[in-house]
């Protein structure tokens, strides 16, 4: 028990009465409306994507694309309200639904994307006709409007301006308005003056025109809502006579009866813009020199027949909607029809201006009215159709293409195919046809006088097949064409007939609510089901022929078995017109009146289980399932045909045999046949003399070609000769050169070998010098090694008590750094916040500084379009009056004319008429001025005009540039700070780097110094132990001499032992391999603690390069204070000194001045008086005196001491330097 599963494959139909029904969104793809759906569909590829419409709509009522090609917008009709629904066209899915309780109406009959594709404006129908303008991101009404006018009249389109976002335009009948968003309102501007006519379509061709068409043949041309041009649509002779050989009498009657052609729809391109005029014209206009006028250069024409229909007939092609390609390449037209058609635009450009271009189909001819018949066929991939619009059409559905079309006088209400695929079976209105299908044609064969046959089918044998007529089922032998049997017992009309899988029965149902069972062979009824308050549209049964299922007005699917209703499963206030079961029996569809599909469960269950796919746009008609299982097959009344791929929940379906496939055999007539091969023997035959002329022709370019050829063998011939000639003499010229060469060589070699033989002796006397002063250089170089071992011993001691000090040091030194780092990085921090913030700040002003100059400037633009409009109108006014007062003078000389020809029948008047001639003639010269005036007047007007258009020209150009400079600023801003902060990255790295390797040098060349010093001592051990061993070898020598005295010889070994050997030198030698050891690892502890410390020396110096400077300058500039402090205290001094030079003590006090200049500020007062009193015991008879100056002099130190200690505290007040600098003596 399952649900089968339905996937949409293709779709044949388009809904042509929907606005906006065609739209590009690439290149290759168009979208467009057909049934409840939404297809893509790639032109290249012939595939199609879909969008199902939403649930519980009544239909599709308008469409539009974004400028941007990336979302659709589909508005539909509602049983309340309307609803607008956006999808994105990439990824298919819904975006938005739209819903505005403003719409009093229950559908939108126009809608369109605003430029940036950020806005939506959507045109409601009766009876309110209201404009609504929505953010449709943020589902935001920004605007409400009614357009139509006080009669209610009709509304067609509505419109953005292409380049702003706050213009719309709105065009019905009688009604042309152009509305701007301004504040939350939509307010109208540039009021009409002109009489109402019945505006059925506009489009913008520039952003301050539009171009719009009317229902009498008229395009009219407004800028900024002012008429300027009239063009009329004529419909050229050339295309009429085409219509009239088309057409022949009917036709012409049609033609002639037909009012003036309407301008239905209207789209702009670079060059110009194309309109329709007239059924199935379309004109294409481009721009010329005038800028108010265009130039009308093509027609391009729908063609009447295009697969074989009947000629005395036209269809009449009222084009509903035009697009153009991104590219501008392709034009494609949509019409009520339910047609598609393109042109390329290229093409029609290189045609001749006389000849008359006409579209193609853009997929296949689609039906256009509702489709009463659907049949398929077992043996042929094949779909069989048959409608109201009069056509007979068969389709592949493995191709997906249109096989067969056929156009007839009469409507065709049922079709039935035979299983070969080589006949077809049409009830029409008159009769039912029985007709071959044959390779390009669809031509009767049998006629059967059965008037409106609703319901036709063949047996799945092929050999009957029955045909209702009325309340009968008649059977008919396919062979023999007799009738075998007529089947009666329906009181009302027959509406389906099913035939069982083994052809041994014949289920129908009727409107009477019967759903009889009969046997094929005896025409007698086997089962019947009677319900007089049903009336059944549909019926079908399983595989085995016990169960049937019927459909009808009841809202119900019934389950009957053995003349028995089993099942009775409700459908849900949804009436199902439509049902089918699969050939395997697994799956079973209905079809509903409001166009849906429904894939039941089965087995039934009570309620019912379905899955519901939304399909066509109105009542399903017919159903069909394939014999294969694959497809199922839908119609309805929309003129849609859609064929599903059908599966069941376990994906299994009945599968066809490979090896036999599908048939592939055509009928063909003998007349038909015995025509093309003597089409084919003709063209033979022409291909034959083809053949001969082209030998002939090739062996004429074959004899021209040999004689060309002759004579350029012969100028490379002589050519060759002349070069071969000059290749001689460049090869002797040659031999002379390399035989000079060859001289000059051996000399330079001879020359060669001389002065090396020169060189060699002088270098060799060179050599004996030089080796000589290399030996005196290495005698002194052995004295100068040894000197410098010395120095090298006392530089080492002197060198480990520096480096003690200078750790000492450098560790004081770096607790200072480490506390003014963490200073500085505190300091640092509060700066970043501080540039963040004044940042931000920036940033927030810049911004509001951008949108205030903005709005500004728009508000001066738009300011400027209203003054200027007000003083066009105001320049209208001044054209009126004008043209009263020129119509006044023409009056006025008039009367001079009449008072002229009685002046000479009354002569004895003329005296007193003369004053009145004087005083006319002086109001027509005072009026002249006026109107000179008037005229000087409106001269300034339009200058100033022109001049604010230019004002606002340029003002349009700032603001466009003002917008380019800022956002590639911005870029350049961001780009240059990424490279900023890339390049510091580097350079820390390098830094780093560079650190790293400069202290791998130093302790490279540390270590190699140390090698080097262990070197030396280690040559120096070696040369101690061979000069003892040479001393030892000459001793022992000695001893030897001594071998045959044994005394002497004990002595002389005592002696040399106590020479040579001796108890301390195994402890000194153990001493010193321990110190050495020691020394070693102590100098490799320095050397890392160096190292280390080089390397934070080198991070405080980058970090702290700044705060050095900075500390400097405050060094440098308490320095100068200090000076200054010093001079002053140098000018106190010599006032001191010329005070005491003043009072006559100069000479006597030279000792205590001496003194008092070498001691500092904080001397004592203890000296000075000790001084004084030396002074004193010298003169003892000047004691007061004496005193008194002593007193004087106290207090002047004293000054001078408060003097000091203010300037010492001053300096003591201001901050601390990072470190001192050494004193700097006073000058």
């Amino acid at each position: 028990m399952a649900i089968a599963i339905a996937q949409v494959k293709h779709v044949f139909g388009l809904k042509g009465e929907i606005t906006g029904n065609i739209n590009y969104v690439d290149e290759q793809t168009i979208v467009y409306p057909s049934g409840a759906n939404t297809i893509l569909y790639n032109i290249d590829q012939k595939s199609q994507k879909f969008i199902p419409g939403s649930d519980k709509t009544l239909g599709t009522t308008s469409m539009c694309v974004s400028p941007n090609r990336r979302y659709v917008a589909v508005a539909e009709k509602g049983a309340e309200k309307a609803t607008v629904t956006i999808y994105d066209l990439h990824s298919l899915r819904r975006r938005k639904i739209l819903s505005s309780t403003d719409i009093q109406s229950n559908e939108i009959v126009s809608m369109a994307f605003s430029p940036d594709s950020k806005y939506l404006i959507a045109q409601g129908g009766r009876p309110d006709w209201t404009l609504v303008y929505w953010t449709w991101e943020k589902s935001k009404i920004m605007a409400v409007t009614k357009t139509t006018n006080a009669t209610n009249n009709d509304i067609y389109q509505v419109s953005f301006n292409p380049q702003d976002n706050t213009q719309l335009c709105v065009v019905g009948n009688g009604i042309f308005k152009l509305y701007r968003y301004s504040e939350g309102n939509l307010k109208q501007f540039a009021f009409q003056k002109m009489e109402p006519q019945n505006f059925l379509s506009h489009a913008w061709v520039s952003d301050e025109r539009v171009i719009v068409g009317t229902d009498n043949a008229k395009l009219l041309l407004f800028e900024s809502g002012e008429l300027k041009n009239e063009l009329a649509v004529v419909v050229s002779p050339q295309s009429k006579d085409a219509d009239r050989s088309g057409m022949g009498s009917i036709a012409e009657t049609e033609f002639a009866s037909s009012g003036p052609p309407t301008v239905t729809a209207i789209v702009a391109y670079s060059k110009g813009f194309a309109c329709s005029g007239g059924k199935g014209i379309v004109h294409l206009y481009e721009k010329t020199e005038d800028k108010d006028f265009y130039k009308k250069t093509r027609e391009i024409k729908i063609p009447h027949d295009v697969l074989g229909g009947d000629p005395s007939r036209a269809e009449a092609h009222e084009i509903k909607m035009l697009t153009v390609s991104p590219s501008e390449e392709t034009l494609v037209a949509s019409t009520t029809t339910n047609q598609l058609y393109c042109m390329t635009l290229s093409s029609a450009d290189l045609g001749k201006q006389g000849d008359l271009a006409t579209f193609e189909l853009l997929a296949q001819p689609f039906h256009y009215n509702m489709i009463t018949g659907l049949d398929v066929c077992g043996r042929k991939p094949l779909i069989a159709t048959c409608s109201v619009d009069r056509t007979v059409r068969i389709w592949n559905y493995e191709t997906t293409a249109l096989e067969l079309y056929k156009e007839f006088q009469e409507e065709a209400y049922s079709i039935a195919l035979h299983p070969s695929g080589l006949y077809v079976l049409v009830g029409f209105s008159d009769k039912l046809r029985l007709m071959n299908l044959l390779i390009d044609d669809i031509r009767t064969f049998k006629e059967f006088t059965i008037r409106g046959c609703r319901e036709c089918s063949f047996s799945n044998g092929g050999h009957v097949f029955a045909a209702v007529h009325g309340n009968v089922i008649q059977i008919y032998s396919s062979t023999t064409f007799e009738n075998v049997s007529n089947l009666k017992g329906h009181n009302g009309k027959v509406r389906s007939v099913v035939w069982s899988a083994d052809d041994s029965k014949i289920i129908s149902c009727g409107m009477d609510g019967a759903v009889y069972e009969w046997n094929a062979y005896s025409g007698k009824r086997e089962g019947e089901s009677v319900l007089k308050s049903c009336s059944y549209t549909c019926v079908t049964s399983t595989p085995d022929g016990k169960t049937t299922f019927a459909v009808g007005s009841d809202r119900t699917l019934k389950e009957i078995s053995d003349s028995q209703i089993l099942r009775d499963v409700d459908a849900q206030d949804i009436t199902l017109t439509q049902v089918a079961m699969s050939h395997s029996g697994r799956m079973l569809f209905a079809g509903t009146n409001t166009g849906t599909l429904r894939s039941l469960k089965f087995p039934l269950t009570v309620p019912g289980e379905w899955q519901e796919h939304m399909g066509h746009g109105s009542s399903v008609t017919k159903m069909r399932i394939t014999y294969d299982d694959q497809y199922l097959i839908t119609v309805s009344e929309d003129a849609g045909l859609m064929i599903w791929k059908i599966s069941d929940k376990e994906g299994r379906g009945l599968k066809r045999d490979k090896e036999v496939g599908y048939a592939e055999e055509i009928l063909i007539t003998k007349s038909d046949l015995e025509e093309k091969n003597t089409v084919m023997a003709e063209l033979k035959q022409r291909v034959e003399e083809l053949k001969m002329e082209n030998e002939y022709q090739l062996r004429l370019k074959d004899m021209n070609y040999n004689e060309r050829i002759k004579e350029l063998t012969e100028k490379f011939i002589q050519e060759m000769e002349s070069l071969k000639t000059k290749n001689q003499v460049l090869k002797t010229e040659k031999d002379k050169e390399e035989a000079k060469h060859e001289e000059e060589l051996a000399e330079q070699i001879e020359k060669q070998n001389k002065e090396q033989q020169d060189l060699e002796s002088a270098n060799n006397q060179k050599l004996m010098i030089e080796y000589e002063k290399y030996q005196e250089l290495q005698s002194k170089s052995q004295k100068m090694q040894e000197d410098y071992e010395r120095q090298l011993a006392e530089t080492e001691e002197s060198k480990e008590q520096a480096l003690e000090e200078l750790t000492e040091y450098y560790e004081t030194k770096l607790q200072e750094k480490t506390t003014l780092l963490d200073q500085a990085h505190d300091e640092s921090r509060q700066q970043m916040r501080e540039y963040e913030e004044t940042k931000k700040q920036i940033e927030e002003d810049a911004d509001r500084e951008i949108l205030d100059i903005k709005n500004k400037y728009e508000r001066r633009l738009r300011d400027e379009k209203e003054a200027n409009m007000r003083l066009k109108g105001e320049t209208g006014i001044m054209r009126k009056k004008f043209t009263s007062l020129q119509k006044e003078i023409e009056d006025h000389k008039d009367e001079i004319k009449k008072l002229q020809n009685e002046q000479t029948k009354l002569q004895g008047v003329i005296k007193s008429l003369e004053k009145d001639i004087y005083g006319l003639k002086k109001e027509i010269q005072e009026r002249d001025e006026t109107i000179q005036d008037k005229e000087k007047r409106i001269y300034d007007l339009k200058k100033k005009n022109q001049e604010l258009e230019k004002f606002k020209f340029v003002l349009d150009y700032k603001i466009k540039e003002l917008k380019k400079q800022i956002e590639p600023r911005e870029n350049d801003i961001k780009a240059m700070k990424e490279q900023i902060q890339e390049m510091e990255s580097e350079l820390e790295r390098f830094h780093k780097q560079n650190t790293q390797l400069e202290l791998n040098i130093t302790e490279l060349r540390q270590k190699l110094k140390a090698t080097e010093k262990e070197m030396y001592m280690e040559r120096q051990k070696v040369r101690d132990t061979e000069a003892i061993c040479r001393r030892f070898k000459t001793d022992l020598h000695n001893c030897v001499a001594y071998i045959q005295e044994p005394k002497k010889l004990k002595e002389s070994i005592k002696q040399l032992y106590a020479k040579h050997v001796q108890d301390d030198t195994i402890e000194s030698a153990s001493v010193d391999a321990d110190i050495q050891r020691e020394y070693s690892r102590q100098r490799k502890h320095l050397e890392q603690s160096v190292a280390s410390l080089r390397k934070k020396l080198t991070k405080d110096t980058e970090i702290h390069r700044a705060d050095n400077v900075r500390i400097m300058q405050e060094n440098v500039s308490l320095i100068k204070e200090i000076n200054d402090l010093r001079r002053e205290l140098k000018i106190a001094r010599t006032q001191v000194h010329d005070l005491e030079a003043a009072l006559g003590i100069n000479k006597k006090n030279k000792n205590q001045q001496a003194e008092q200049q070498q001691a500092d500020s904080s001397f004592s007062m203890n000296g000075v008086s000790n001084g004084m009193a030396g002074g004193m015991t010298s003169r003892e008879g000047k004691h007061d005196e004496n005193i008194r100056i002593i007193d004087m002099q106290r207090s002047e130190i004293r000054k001078l001491r408060m003097q000091l200690m203010e300037a010492e505290q001053m300096a003591a007040q201001r901050p601390p330097s990072g470190g001192r600098l050494p004193p700097v003596l006073a000058q």
